[in-house]
């Protein structure tokens, strides 16, 4: 336990305190967040709009270009998902919790596979060298962009997507020595986890009552 403390508080050794302070903002507000995806609450936007923004900020500064794409995406997902949530008719949402169609499923591949493209084009075009930790930037990237689609089209398959690209990330930033983000999506997979069994409970209830 006592190496797990001290590997944790050295890789914030040699780290400004404003970047500290604002990654530890970031834990707080992704992790809101989440719950009120969870929850299909509204404000899963506001507060997933203060973590993307000021992540784009920090991983910028890191030169963790995928990652940063990855949260400048979340940022304007954001955005249209916030509009989609919010709209209503007859005093009913208009979005609701269900599951993708065949040509959604096409999309979201397409959309996987364009973003792994885009993001080593932007790797390339900064002149970074291109390790193993970047390729699976690449790999996570590509599943977080779709997952957030979905999510914004209240997809009950953004849950899937969350859990695996969250079990993937917490190693992978926790090698990079970006400690509290790595907790985060500790977090994340658990709360990925309990929002899918009840997103599922939601959808279920919807179909029993929409054969009554």
């Amino acid at each position: 336990m006592n190496q797990i403390i001290d590997w944790f508080l050295n890789s914030y050794k040699d780290k400004e305190t404003f970047i500290i302070i604002l990654e530890a903002i970031v834990l707080f507000t992704g992790i809101a967040s989440v719950w009120y995806a969870k929850k299909e609450n509204i404000l899963v936007y506001p507060t997933g709009l203060t973590a993307t923004i000021i992540s784009v900020y920090i991983l910028l500064k890191d030169e963790l270009y995928g990652d940063m794409m990855m949260n400048f995406y979340f940022s304007i997902m954001s955005i249209y998902g916030w509009w989609n949530w919010a709209r209503t008719k007859n005093n009913e949402k208009v979005i609701k919790i269900s599951r993708t169609t065949t040509n959604e499923k096409c999309i979201g591949i397409g959309l996987f596979l364009l973003t792994i493209v885009v993001t080593y084009m932007v790797y390339r075009i900064f002149g970074n060298q291109i390790t193993a930790s970047n390729y699976v930037d690449m790999l996570t990237s590509g599943i977080f962009f779709t997952a957030m689609w979905y999510m914004a089209k209240k997809k009950i398959e953004n849950w899937t997507l969350w859990i695996i690209a969250d079990i993937i990330t917490i190693p992978l930033y926790a090698y990079r020595g970006w400690g509290m983000l790595s907790f985060q999506y500790l977090i994340f997979t658990i709360l990925a986890i309990q929002a899918y069994f009840l997103w599922k409970k939601n959808l279920n209830s919807n179909h029993q009552t929409a054969k009554k």
